[in-house]
């Protein structure tokens, strides 16, 4: 922050003149604080004056109005803040002028300007982002957990990797490394042993970056995290050196993957953002889920199906992301397993991270495409307990255990069906365009890569 933080107030009609001069000539009298100019943001029980002039002559500073009293200019906010140059804007209003969306919706467009949003007991910090890559770059981001981020990301560097662009990835995760690891999924073969074996050092094998170098077959980079706000920052992460340590690897292009709805604390190029059809409706379209929507180039929306969200659900979702971000490309998915191994012909016990309601689904696509037996299923990867309690209940019947790469995969599922003698294979997810083919899910992925790449030369052109 520089030495003097520059300051915007919002005020409203609800507090007399004269209390509202007296907090603000406080803030003002802060040696580190500059008030530069006040917008009101409505209310008239006890406003005396409409006009701008007089409120200004009153106030002894700037005072700006919106075009409709009885609305929150949203868009003079941003705009005052570019003009002042603002490092806060300090919220002197109240109720009934503001309720809690609203506020949740002054907080999005202050931080979305970089500036903070401050009020008597609150404050929002902007992101952290470290300009720090040297090379083209990408972030993949969510508007929660559990809503496919690792399977898209996954697909995602696969293509672009097909597409010849050379990625990395660089995740953070819960359990990840204490120092950034370096996982040559291009080069080493990563068996259900090789796995185990890590997991017998320590590490959590199943981590965002090990199921990226499996699943996709590409150089990743894994780093951990710890607390998640609710703008998207983390108290504690490595992934800024993990960032450093892609920029000396032999990877032309970077894709920074986020870890819940944490958001990966460094500057990329463009973002994809995930938004999942299952969660409910007021988290998508009211405190954060606007402004995280409002910074891709492309939003991926995920589980666009019954009975995790119905075609009505999925419309009213697509709507709201393409009148608050009418710029970014929208494509609707529903996730379909993908075994990395041979199953046909097998017994299968299947354990994913899916809600047990789709099931079904699950089952009766592998056994349609994959020609095998599902003799049982868990969606309790997540849960060691009871995805023990379910690995005892069908391991007697499998011969092969079909996993997902995730939560307790490895030292439990792994594990317990290594030391019975099954087989074990990993499963892939893959995100499947709804609507239309599979190549306007690809095409948009690429089409965000080349604006990357090109945004990324553009500024080191002199």
């Amino acid at each position: 922050m520089k030495a003097t933080e520059s300051m915007i107030c919002l005020v409203d009609g609800e507090h007399y003149l004269p209390v509202t001069r007296a907090a603000v000539e406080t803030l003002d009298s802060m040696e580190h604080i500059d008030v530069r100019a006040l917008i009101f943001i409505g209310g008239t029980e006890k406003l005396r004056t409409s006009s701008p002039e007089e409120y200004t002559e009153m106030m002894g500073r700037p005072v700006y109005f919106g075009d409709d009293p009885h609305r929150i200019p949203y868009d003079l906010i941003a705009r005052l803040i570019r003009k002042y140059g603002a490092d806060t804007v300090m919220d002197l209003s109240d109720e009934p002028v503001l309720d809690y969306s609203k506020r949740f919706r002054i907080a999005s467009v202050v931080l979305e300007e970089g500036a903070v949003y401050r009020g008597p007991d609150f404050e929002f910090q902007p992101l952290t982002e470290y300009d720090i890559l040297k090379k083209p770059s990408l972030k993949i981001l969510g508007t929660g957990k559990r809503i496919g981020k690792t399977a898209v990301s996954a697909y995602a560097a696969r293509l672009i990797h097909e597409r010849e662009y050379n990625p990395c990835v660089v995740a953070m995760g819960r359990g990840g490394p204490e120092e950034p690891e370096i996982v040559r999924g291009d080069r080493i073969e990563i068996t259900p042993e090789f796995l185990m074996e890590q997991s017998d050092r320590g590490v959590h094998a199943a981590s965002d970056h090990w199921e990226d170098a499996l699943m996709s077959r590409i150089l990743t980079v894994g780093c951990r995290r710890c607390g998640g706000g609710m703008v998207g920052d983390v108290f504690i992460t490595n992934m800024k050196r993990g960032a450093e340590t892609a920029n000396s690897l032999d990877a032309d292009f970077i894709i920074l993957e986020g870890s819940g709805a944490a958001i990966p604390p460094v500057k990329s190029d463009r973002h994809i953002v995930l938004v999942g059809a299952n969660q409910p409706i007021i988290n998508i379209k009211n405190f954060f889920g606007p402004f995280r929507i409002r910074l891709a180039d492309l939003v991926i929306l995920t589980m666009c199906e019954e009975p995790m969200a119905d075609d009505k659900k999925v419309e009213e979702i697509v709507e709201f992301i393409e009148s608050v971000n009418p710029e970014a490309e929208v494509v609707t998915t529903v996730f379909r397993p993908k075994p990395l191994g041979d199953i046909s012909g097998k017994n299968v016990l299947f354990a994913t991270t899916a809600p047990d309601s789709v099931k079904d689904i699950l089952v009766e696509y592998l056994e349609s495409e994959y020609r095998c037996r599902v003799v049982g299923t868990t969606p309790h990867l997540s849960n060691r307990p009871l995805l023990q309690q379910d690995i005892e209940r069908y391991i007697d019947d499998a011969d092969v255990m079909l996993t997902e790469l995730k939560a307790a995969a490895v030292d439990v599922a792994t594990k317990d069906a290594l030391e019975a003698g099954l087989e074990v294979i990993y499963c892939d997810n893959i995100p499947i365009a709804r609507d239309g083919s599979q190549d306007e899910l690809d095409d948009a992925i690429i089409r965000v890569v080349e604006s990357a790449i090109a945004d990324f030369n553009l500024r080191r052109t002199p």
